[in-house]
């Protein structure tokens, strides 16, 4: 369940936000009475934004995902660069 913390509170008590944020679950921080943001532990934030699928999985899943690539390497030397 999360908590709502006042933000002079939260600034306040930081080390006690962060860990309830690990053990209890998102934190609400608010600011003038409206919540304005929200403190949530890396494993939850992970959850999130995780993709569900690989890079792989989801290229395959593209609608070019038949489309043959030509993955060969030029062997022509590279460009002279002038430094």
């Amino acid at each position: 369940m999360s908590h709502a913390w006042q933000l002079q509170e939260a600034k306040n008590k930081f080390s006690n936000l962060v860990e309830r944020a690990q053990q209890e679950g998102p934190q609400v921080v608010t600011k003038h009475g409206k919540a304005a943001v929200v403190v949530l532990s890396v494993d939850d934030y992970q959850k999130i934004t995780k993709p569900k699928d690989s890079l792989v999985e989801f290229l395959q899943k593209s609608p070019l995902g038949d489309l043959e690539l030509d993955l060969s390497r030029d062997k022509n030397a590279p460009r002279d660069v002038a430094l």
